[in-house]
């Protein structure tokens, strides 16, 4: 019975210090990674690249998701703030919401699971198949040519897919409010105007950038570091993606707490 508490035990704190072996691991390749950026050459073209892949090609799938979390929010409003003044309470519900939270977290778990899974795999296999170390082998420095780039896109990309996102998820709620819950148009307009303020865009676009750095270290962290072949290459995509959102939502109680706690 002891020796299987023991081992128990041994395991647990086995486990514990892989982990926080993996958190230092992962802070070090940030620290690489970031201290590159500012580094010349710029891989301008590489940018670009992932700058249009990252923001273009992820706008339909943040629109839906937001438009669509708009339309819901109104609704559910709605229902639970019947005795209120509604046009008012709705526009104000829908804005905050939106602006606050809902459009920087959807937009950063979208983008996670589109661009944060192929970021991972990519890397990965270049990996596996020693790509990676062709590249330094040809003088070419893999954290300066493969990873800056992909960090420098995410965190101009994302806050613009945000501030798009936050657009189209109150034309959602206003689309419910006027053609389903028969709101006036022009008061419901005057009271997302009169509740829209600066404090709220700036923390959604503040999230946003922190998001994107997040996505694209995380992801670059375990594509770089995959091993065993294409088991591997799942492996750190799956991981990437599910720790990306677990850092998007725990990071956006911090920011909120900073900027209104």
């Amino acid at each position: 019975m002891t020796k299987l508490i023991f081992n128990f035990l041994g395991s647990i704190g086995q486990k514990c210090m892989k982990f926080i072996s993996h958190i230092g691991h992962f802070f070090i390749f940030c620290y690489g990674a970031i201290s590159w950026i500012i580094r010349p050459p710029w891989y301008l073209k590489k940018i670009i690249t992932q700058m249009i892949d990252i923001g273009y090609f992820s706008l339909p799938v943040v629109g839906l998701t937001t438009f669509f979390s708009g339309m819901v929010l109104a609704l559910q409003t709605y229902n639970g703030f019947t005795e209120f003044n509604s046009e008012t309470t709705v526009a104000r519900v829908v804005l905050t919401s939106i602006t606050r939270e809902l459009g920087p977290v959807l937009t950063g778990l979208m983008v996670a699971g589109r661009v944060g899974a192929k970021m991972a795999a990519e890397i990965a296999t270049m990996r596996v198949t020693e790509q990676i170390d062709a590249l330094g082998t040809l003088g070419t420095r893999p954290m300066q040519y493969l990873i800056a780039p992909k960090i420098i896109a995410s965190v101009i990309c994302i806050p613009f897919l945000v501030l798009i996102g936050n657009t189209i998820g109150i034309l959602g709620g206003y689309i419910i409010a006027i053609y389903k819950l028969d709101f006036n148009p022009n008061l419901y307009l005057n009271a997302t105007l009169e509740y829209l303020q600066f404090i709220d865009v700036v923390q959604g676009t503040v999230k946003a950038a922190i998001f994107g750095l997040i996505i694209s270290t995380v992801s670059c962290y375990f594509g770089y570091f995959a091993t065993k072949g294409a088991e591997g290459v799942g492996y750190a995509t799956t991981v990437s993606v599910v720790v990306s959102s677990v850092m998007i939502l725990t990071s956006t109680y911090i920011i909120t707490a900073l900027f209104f706690g």
